[in-house]
């Protein structure tokens, strides 16, 4: 069942505008900050075996280990937490093998995203 003209523009419209955002929470996050996954694994197995202390301390009555192994979970929540800077952190398997990303010769400066959101307002605008 095709759509009413007016529900077309009004898609169009909603899709412009989701476009714009889109693209503000895009341009937000480019300070070349992200999250390791290397990280989120390693934050992940601390807060377990934090987990795992909290509960030895609390059966043995050891409020040490108890105090110790929350601090071991805060610790690998914040290792997981924290965003890693720069190409290598993020992607550390191009670290070991000696490969640099290096961008093709014809490639602009631009970002991916950039250069796709340019193309769709251009699409958009009719030009």
């Amino acid at each position: 069942m095709p759509l009413s003209e007016q529900e077309q523009r009004l898609l169009d419209e909603m899709e412009r505008h989701l476009m714009n955002k889109d693209a503000d929470v895009v341009s937000a996050s480019r300070d070349g900050r992200t999250l390791s996954y290397r990280n989120i694994v390693y934050g992940t197995v601390l807060v377990l075996v934090g987990l795992g202390g909290l509960v030895a301390g609390v059966s043995t009555g050891i409020i040490a280990i108890g105090v110790a192994a929350f601090l071991v979970m805060v610790a690998g929540v914040v290792l997981a937490a924290t965003p890693t800077k720069g190409l290598n952190a993020a992607h550390p398997a191009a670290e070991h093998k000696g490969q640099r990303k290096t961008p093709r010769a014809g490639a602009s400066s631009s970002s991916f995203m950039d250069r796709m959101n340019d193309r769709w307002d251009r699409r958009q605008d009719g030009s």
